[in-house]
């Protein structure tokens, strides 16, 4: 495990992709037609760890989960953005909106649509089966654990 070489004392908001990152990136497909994703309770705790130490948390996706909305109704405070394509312009809106800075952000991705945001925050944090081209990026906390296992927790549990 990489650990940061900024201050993680400044981070007040976490903001991360959702598929490969709270999910291990897999879609199961049922014969009817239904999909499911598997999310690990790890995580799940993680988001609650972040809101008793008053830091913001949102989720920006590329694709639309029913996931993503059982946990916005478990932690209504958090901020959700599905079906994003230019995940950047939603990160510095949020930037804005909290009136923060790039050194206050800690975005965790796992995939090329994820670079730009991985690059332009202070704390970027990836999955230890994320694309070769994000474990590249300049100071990424990489995790041990992979993608929907358990990976988001322990991002967490170093920053706090």
């Amino acid at each position: 495990m990489e650990k940061l070489k900024q201050d993680k004392h400044n981070i007040k908001l976490f903001i991360c992709d959702f598929d490969g990152i709270f999910t291990d990136g897999k879609l199961t497909v049922y014969s009817d037609g239904k999909t499911s994703k598997v999310i690990d309770y790890k995580d799940i705790m993680a988001i609650a760890n972040l809101l008793k130490r008053n830091i913001k948390f949102a989720i920006i996706s590329g694709e639309k989960s029913s996931a993503i909305d059982i946990l916005k109704e478990k932690f209504p405070v958090i901020q959700t953005f599905q079906n994003e394509r230019n995940k950047i312009n939603v990160l510095k809106s949020l930037i804005e909106e909290h009136n923060l800075s790039p050194e206050n952000i800690l975005y965790m991705g796992d995939d090329i649509n994820d670079i730009e945001c991985l690059e332009y925050v202070s704390f970027p944090a990836t999955v230890k089966n994320a694309h070769a081209q994000v474990k590249k990026i300049k100071n990424i906390f990489i995790t041990s654990n992979e993608g929907g296992c358990g990976a988001v927790r322990e991002v967490v549990d170093y920053i706090l």
